[in-house]
């Protein structure tokens, strides 16, 4: 039991500070646990059961699903329904991004539904003269709050239902199974109800306006001391240069923007591009830099853009645009120098945001994590390229991407398959999900060659990594210890009092590790809790699993957090906030709605 729990710490630490991407910590874990097999009781049979849990194959299945619904672009075009009935009015666009996003969330993963959300969003509050930072985190919210509808909603409900199956098959004591498709829907349409009111009232009160509604880019990110126009003058050693040779020192930390020669404007690729006199180059540097580099190569000021539209005056190319960077995209532990972004994609990078802080200079370094947006200025081509790599979120939605939309049909007879099957108890929700992938690629939703793309490996790495953990938990004793802890609480608490105590503590914990992770380690403790106090363990799964969903306060809590913490502008505190309202709201609501609808046994 030491080791477990030495092992646990281990994990905790190393998922708070992202020391290691969270799908290697997990997989390090598991290693752990296998060569320690004399005291962590897991043998490499057990150590590698997480790759072929239900749970995690069902997972993927759904990943590949929600790719097909993706390339349908049915999402996309509810989204522009939402955004033709919303208009100018704020209330209007608060409830129909709540309103879209909630319900489908319940049938398609919530990740990659906010993910193709977030443009269509920030689209909407711009052109409704709303700042987005107004409706993009309760986008990330709705999207939580419908994922307790199903059990297909999210990737924690579906693990959670795969431990609960397999601590009932040890335990029948304990008469726990899986989750049935809407066994939990009539407390999930309870919280999410009780949620959109909140956000709708007071939590569209508490949230701050970080992006101004009018969009320009350039006020946004302050980059107006960053960006200066230079005038190369006849005798300037620059003349004759290419620009890589004559500005390419990655130590000056310059960018050149764009080169302009007697009224025409040149933009990428400028390295091999070369310098006459009288050109004006437009750079991306600091003040320092600038000084230092006009002094040395007699280079004169001719002022700079102070708004987006100076940037690309008559809306000429090329655009601005933020990119924001998923869980799985290859940037995720690369630096931009490292990555060759700017190479691939002929693209500038004007200024990056990370963990809530802008770096408008010397980020060529930075290690790049999920949910760092960049701000990026490419040719039309290069950010259609973008929009259709799987590697990236584009927040502004672009006309000229295409999708299968006669495909719609099928898409949404597949999935109503996927959905209906498990609900009737015809098939497993594993095996229903599997054929609803083999039905899109016969039916043309999906290619092939799209299946392997389309999965979040990180996140089945994840999945099979912390499954092991659970194991060694329960058959070490590990989890009837701690049960046993927090079941003293009875002594002075109601039942009921230990149930909220469990969601509360799953819910801060949570906020610093992954959901699936902390699913994992809560559930066998809430299991044994139960048992020792006499009460129903599903209901304390269900407490758990329903908190782990809902993880408000803090950014890294949850994926779709971090996909709207760049494009909104937030600060860490504006989710702690706005959430931790939310959060104590919904575990009053949660914990009373269970004990409503079950027997807590006691």
């Amino acid at each position: 039991m030491l080791v477990v729990f030495a092992l646990i710490l281990l994990a905790l630490v190393l998922f708070a500070t992202e020391w290691l991407p969270i799908d290697v910590t997990a997989i390090l874990l598991m290693v752990l646990l296998m060569v320690l097999e004399p005291w962590t009781q897991i043998s490499p049979r057990e150590g590698i059961s997480g790759f072929a849990s239900p749970a995690t194959i069902t997972v993927l299945a759904m990943l590949i699903l929600s790719t097909g619904i993706n390339r349908t672009g049915i999402v996309q075009t509810l989204g522009r329904k939402m955004a033709a009935f919303a208009g100018t009015d704020r209330r209007k666009q608060l409830a129909a991004t709540i309103g879209i996003t909630g319900p489908v969330s319940g049938v398609v993963n919530n990740t990659p539904v906010v993910a193709i959300l977030v443009p269509v969003i920030t689209d909407l509050a711009h052109e409704g003269k709303t700042s987005p930072s107004k409706l993009l985190m309760p986008l990330s919210f709705a999207s939580m709050l419908g994922g307790t509808l199903t059990l297909i909603g999210t990737s924690t409900n579906i693990l959670a239902s795969d431990i609960a199956a397999r601590l009932g098959a040890e335990s029948p004591g304990l008469e726990l199974q899986a989750f049935g498709m809407f066994e939990f829907t009539k407390l999930g349409a309870v919280v999410f109800v009780v949620g959109a009111l909140y956000l709708g009232t007071v939590g569209v009160r508490l949230l701050p306006e970080r992006v101004p509604a009018e969009e320009d880019l350039v006020e946004e990110y302050e980059l107006q001391e960053f960006l200066t126009d230079v005038v190369v003058p006849d005798g300037s050693p620059l003349i004759g240069q290419t620009v890589a040779e004559a500005l390419g020192d990655d130590d000056l930390d310059i960018d050149v923007l764009q080169l302009i020669r007697y009224g025409e404007r040149f933009d990428e690729p400028l390295a091999r591009k070369e310098i006459h006199e009288q050109d004006t180059l437009r750079l991306r540097t600091n003040r320092e830099t600038l000084e230092r580099i006009m002094d040395a190569e007699g280079l004169a000021f001719a002022g700079g853009p102070r708004t987006e539209s100076d940037l690309h005056p008559g809306g000429e190319e090329p655009v601005l645009v933020e990119v924001v960077v998923p869980s799985g995209s290859f940037l995720v532990g690369e630096t931009l120098a490292s990555s060759t972004f700017r190479q691939r994609y002929s693209a500038n990078v004007l200024a990056f945001r990370t963990r809530g802080e802008v770096v408008r200079d010397r980020f060529e370094d930075i290690k790049i994590r999920v949910g760092d947006t960049l701000l990026v200025q490419a040719p039309p081509d290069s950010l259609t390229r973008l929009v259709r790599n799987e590697d990236f979120i584009v927040a502004h939605e672009f006309d000229d991407v295409t999708y299968r939309t006669d495909k719609i049909p099928y898409a949404v007879g597949i999935i109503a398959g996927v959905v209906a099957l498990p609900a009737l108890n015809v098939l497993p929700i594993v095996v229903s999900s599997l054929a609803g992938v083999v039905a899109m690629v016969f039916t043309g939703v999906l290619k092939p060659n799209e299946l392997y793309k389309s999965v979040e490996w990180n996140v089945i790495f994840l999945l099979a990594g912390v499954i092991p953990l659970g194991i060694a938990l329960q058959q070490t004793g590990a989890a009837a210890v701690l049960g046993d802890g927090v079941a003293a609480t009875a002594e002075f608490l109601p039942v009921i009092g230990v149930l909220w105590v469990f969601y509360l503590a799953t819910g801060l914990l949570t906020s610093v590790i992954s959901n699936n992770a902390s699913v994992v380690l809560m559930i066998p403790v809430a299991a044994s809790a139960a048992q020792s106090v006499g009460a129903n363990a599903f209901a304390f799964v269900l407490a758990v699993t329903f908190a782990a969903s809902t993880a408000f306060m803090t950014p890294v809590g949850y994926q779709t957090n971090l996909f709207v913490y760049g494009p909104g502008g937030y600060r860490f505190s504006d989710f702690l906030r706005v959430g931790a309202p939310l959060q104590l709201l919904l575990s009053v609501v949660t914990v009373l709605g269970i004990a409503f609808f079950w027997d807590l046994g006691v």
